[in-house]
């Protein structure tokens, strides 16, 4: 489970640049937009593992989530189960304060970044502590249930 509540994440970003310069990938020219990512969840999706994302935003989105909207055909393309869910409709959940991916069920690795998107502190830290993960896996639980699927969800 993968869990991204930011509005913009490293705007320094390569792709992200490209994207903003208006390339858009070509959702049948798979060699031009496959990467070593998807290639993990494909593997794994593969074995039977579900990988699930879900994206808490803001509405109307930003324009670093409407880079990720854009590209999110390749990852449920690769497998991932993803979803979207407003702020508004998350008003009375507890959520994280960090964005993460729950592994399972002692496993939670966090993702630590700048008011500016940028990595900062460990960048990624990784935490065996069973209670965490639960924690983690009810908001999780909880948000998922009120996203929508990728689908058919229409940015505002």
């Amino acid at each position: 489970m993968h869990l991204e509540m930011r509005d913009s994440y490293m705007r320094d970003d390569p792709e992200f640049i490209r994207w903003q310069q208006g390339h858009r990938y070509d959702p049948s020219d798979q060699e031009a937009w496959w990467r070593p990512w998807l290639d993990v969840v494909a593997e794994a999706t593969g074995r039977g593992v579900v990988m699930r994302r879900l994206r808490v935003v803001s509405e109307p989105l930003s324009d670093y989530v409407l880079y990720e909207y854009d590209g999110t055909f390749t990852n449920v393309a690769a497998g991932e189960d993803v979803r979207w869910l407003p702020r508004p409709r998350a008003r009375d959940l507890l959520l994280p304060a960090l964005d993460g991916w729950v592994m399972d069920k002692e496993t939670v690795i966090l993702h630590h970044f700048s008011g500016e998107g940028q990595w900062t502190g460990p960048r990624m830290e990784v935490c065996h502590d069973p209670a965490l993960a639960a924690q983690y896996v009810r908001a999780y639980e909880a948000a998922w249930e009120r996203a929508t699927p990728h689908a058919e969800y229409r940015p505002a």
